[in-house]
């Protein structure tokens, strides 16, 4: 066992300082009606935990389940093994966990604001207490002034800070990020990836990211967890950066941030020429 992996498994240890926890997490699926020779495993076996405050970020080859593993942590499908947000078992959705998804899916009949404060109004908060929460957020995201838009008048990276406004609104200690840039250009990605950075500073959250650029892991995350080639994966490795909090514009060409980069490009590699 690597140093980093025992340093990952001694986390466990306290339970107080942990936001996630996954003990062994398989998910599988189809099967039905107790076939089980026909169920589509995608992820075998992942073992890794997210301390709060703490940003990890998923890579992997193309296929290794890392969506499939972050829509488990937010309690979208079934799963095995033990996994615990918060110190309570994941046995659904729930009000512990934000979800950001690859598309922003802003309701195209409200503004901007009525969008931020939806999952709100679903949980039945009161109009003033959800008006105050959806207007900071959309201050986070350097969005006041486009509150009372609709998604048509914005662009597409002014739409995805939408969609981040509205998991923060809610405030969930924990927020999950499914690839929330992929669809975005080469500029406006690195935009938003310098503003979640901002965001990270100003906030308490602990978070998962997937994504599947190397150097936005290692830009974003203070770890990155290395899914195994798929199907049937596991996690492979766990990688700290050795890069401080707050980061600065130039982080890119720390020599730190490119040897690490190097380094998980170098394991995502050899999963490819396995096959």
């Amino acid at each position: 066992m690597s140093q980093t992996e025992q340093r990952d498994t001694s986390r466990t240890d306290d339970t107080t300082e942990l936001a996630v926890e996954l003990r062994n997490v398989g998910v599988a699926y189809g099967g039905g009606r107790g076939r089980r020779s026909d169920r589509f495993v995608a992820v075998a076996d992942a073992s890794f935990t997210v301390g709060r405050n703490e940003l990890v970020a998923i890579i992997g080859p193309s296929g290794c389940g890392k969506s499939s593993l972050l829509s488990a942590i937010a309690g979208l499908v079934p799963f095995t093994g033990d996994l615990r947000v918060i110190g309570e078992p994941v046995d659904g959705p729930g009000v512990n966990r934000g979800f950001v998804f690859q598309a922003a899916s802003l309701l195209p009949w409200r503004t901007v604001l009525r969008n931020t404060t939806y999952g709100l109004e679903l949980r039945g908060a009161p109009r003033a207490s959800r008006t105050r929460a959806a207007e900071q957020a959309l201050a986070l995201v350097g969005l006041t002034e486009f509150q009372d838009s609709y998604p048509k008048q914005l662009s597409g990276g002014m739409q995805q800070r939408v969609n981040f406004a509205r998991a923060l609104a809610a405030d969930p200690p924990v927020l999950l990020m499914d690839e929330p840039f992929a669809a975005l250009d080469a500029q406006t990605r690195e935009h938003l990836q310098t503003e979640l950075l901002s965001i990270w500073e100003l906030t308490d959250k602990s978070g998962i990211f997937v994504t599947h650029q190397i150097d936005e892991a290692v830009l974003l995350a203070d770890r990155v967890v290395v899914l195994s080639r798929g199907p049937r994966s596991s996690v492979a490795r766990i990688i700290d950066v050795p890069l401080p909090r707050p980061r600065p514009a130039d982080v890119r060409s720390d020599p730190k941030f490119l040897r690490t980069v190097a380094e998980l490009r170098s394991l995502l590699d050899a999963f490819y020429q396995e096959g």
